[in-house]
């Protein structure tokens, strides 16, 4: 997989991955919840309350309870792949986020997300997002 389809989707798939690191950073629940589809899901292992959240509403709030532990982030993220097969598409995304923890020590995380989009409306969504860590320091 690299990168396959038309142009202008590939560009507002990309937007779409960076505008889900703006809203980590910006700490923005209707902007990142507004990224989602309706029926998309979540899955997260690294904590049991989000290994799998299922629909738009649980994930923003599975989100927005997990932010809570994360006072200070600061959020990167970079498309690696992603091909495009009509009104749905599948990539890569590489997430990077740096932790500022109260005490002032920091925490690198980089991680990949393997995606589902799909576009619903003119605008690509995430039908589907499944986080594995890959480092942590």
């Amino acid at each position: 997989m690299a990168f396959e389809g038309p142009f202008e989707d590939r560009l507002a798939i990309h937007e779409l991955v960076r505008a889900y690191a703006d809203a980590v950073t910006c700490r923005d629940a209707e902007a990142w919840g507004a990224l989602w589809a309706e029926d998309g899901v979540w899955c997260l292992p690294v904590s049991s309350q989000t290994a799998r959240v299922e629909g738009r509403v649980a994930i923003v709030a599975a989100w927005t309870g997990a932010m809570a532990n994360f006072p200070n982030l600061v959020a990167i993220s970079c498309l690696g792949a992603v091909t495009i097969d009509g009104d749905r598409a599948t990539g890569r995304a590489y997430p990077r986020e740096m932790v500022i923890r109260e005490d002032g020590t920091v925490r690198h995380d980089t991680g990949l997300y393997e995606d589902e989009y799909v576009k619903r409306d003119g605008r690509w969504l995430f039908l589907q997002r499944s986080y594995r860590p890959l480092h942590s320091a």
